[in-house]
């Protein structure tokens, strides 16, 4: 036989597709962009000389004002990965601020958790019923839940604190969770802090904010995206549930009870949104019920949510990351405050930089222009108006999707009507 029988001609080849590039797992992603962005807040905190920006306070008002804001956003997580859209998330969060404060009231902080997780819950089986078992449009029964939280709540404290507190509007004070702190090394990471060494004392002065007045919210919030991770994505039951969302026609002819799994994730989605209500209402000082406490957090947990592309370490970057510009406002001056301008500006020079090594020369244009700008902006203010001032994490929000929008990837079938039995 001759070489040219043996050999395969170009029209019978069997073409084998290059290897698909190697990509960073999740943790070692996330790994880099915390190391990123404490650069970032290092560096601007030391050209700015402003140490606020990474000081405990600063870390610990993230912590306290960013766990509501994740917790909504792994109730969004439950809802969306079974095809689910929970817009009413707000909703379930207000009726979780007004159980946990008369849980708390009544029994204690641990109660104010459970209270507050089951009035969220309930409010995440209302918008089940509505939209699983009668076919009402998902973003119409979220704005209704949205309405119905904010006027029972509204009601239940006119009705039953109102004559405690004198106030229809506040709940009466309820008792809060002993902190915890890790002595030693809290001492030392405060003296690491107080001697101002660049890089060094911003680090120190963040994990000291991690470590100092831990409240058993945070751990509570820590260990649900840990459980949210492991059941979605490394459990039979978080398989089906997840197919749902993808392919619910699939999922219901390998034998998937697709409602049941729908109306579980939805409940567990409202449950976790009024966790952080309680965390809202626990986190407050005094805590107690206020009229209008959440302040739209819920729509910011989605935010976080879509941020992280629907993955629970995505989430808690989002979360962190609207938490910090929320925190900040609280803790530091109004310089500090201004000095985020000059962090953008460091920002967007990086992503300028990796464009360029993208070979993403539109991307690198728009980014470079917006550094210009902003740059140009923080030179000619002082600080930022005050009545900017309240809309910055709403603000950052908007830039934060603007910019990740073309990463996202939603689930399949997510606000897709589904009916059992009916074909494509």
């Amino acid at each position: 036989m001759s070489m040219v029988d043996v050999q395969p001609s170009a029209a019978g080849m069997t073409m084998t597709p290059p290897p698909r590039k190697r990509v960073l797992p999740g943790w070692a992603i996330f790994a880099i962009g915390v190391v990123a962005v404490v650069g970032v807040l290092a560096t601007t905190s030391y050209l700015t000389g402003q140490p606020a920006l990474t000081s405990t306070s600063t870390m610990q008002n993230t912590i306290t004002l960013g766990l509501p804001i994740l917790l909504c956003g792994l109730g969004g997580i439950w809802a969306e990965r079974s095809g689910m859209i929970n817009i009413g998330l707000e909703g379930m969060m207000i009726l979780g601020t007004w159980g946990a404060a008369f849980g708390g009231y009544h029994w204690g902080p641990w109660v104010a958790v459970l209270s507050g997780m089951i009035f969220g819950a309930v409010g995440g089986a209302l918008h089940a019923v509505a939209t699983v078992t009668f076919g009402v449009n998902h973003i119409v029964s979220g704005v209704a839940i949205n309405l119905l939280g904010a006027g029972v709540a509204k009601y239940l404290s006119t009705l039953i604190f109102a004559p405690i507190s004198d106030n229809p509007r506040d709940s009466p004070p309820i008792e809060q969770f002993d902190t915890y702190s890790a002595p030693g090394l809290s001492d030392w990471l405060g003296d690491l802090e107080r001697e101002q060494r660049v890089v060094i004392s911003d680090i120190a002065g963040l994990l000291r904010g991690l470590v100092t007045g831990v409240s058993p919210t945070l751990i509570i919030g820590i260990l649900l995206v840990i459980l949210t991770y492991v059941v979605l994505w490394r459990t039979r039951f978080g398989l089906r549930l997840r197919s749902c969302g993808e392919n619910p026609k699939a999922a219901e002819s390998l034998g998937v009870n697709v409602y049941f799994y729908k109306y579980v994730a939805v409940i567990a989605s409202g449950a976790l949104a009024g966790i952080g209500g309680a965390a809202l209402v626990l986190g407050s000082s005094p805590s107690i019920y206020q009229e209008g406490q959440t302040a739209n957090r819920g729509f910011i947990g989605l935010a976080a949510m879509i941020f992280g592309n629907w993955r629970p370490g995505g989430t808690l970057a989002g979360a962190g990351l609207f938490g910090y510009a929320d925190g900040l406002r609280l803790s530091a001056t109004p310089e500090a405050v201004h000095a985020l301008l000059y962090a953008a500006v460091i920002s967007a020079g990086l992503l300028v930089i990796w464009q360029l090594f993208r070979r993403k020369w539109t991307t690198a244009a728009l980014a470079a222009v917006g550094a210009v700008g902003v740059y140009a902006l923080y030179f000619a203010t002082d600080e930022l108006p005050q009545e900017f001032l309240p809309y910055m994490p709403h603000i950052i929000t908007l830039i934060v999707l603007a910019l990740a929008a073309q990463r996202l990837r939603p689930p399949a079938a997510d606000g897709v009507p589904y009916r059992r039995g009916e074909g494509d």
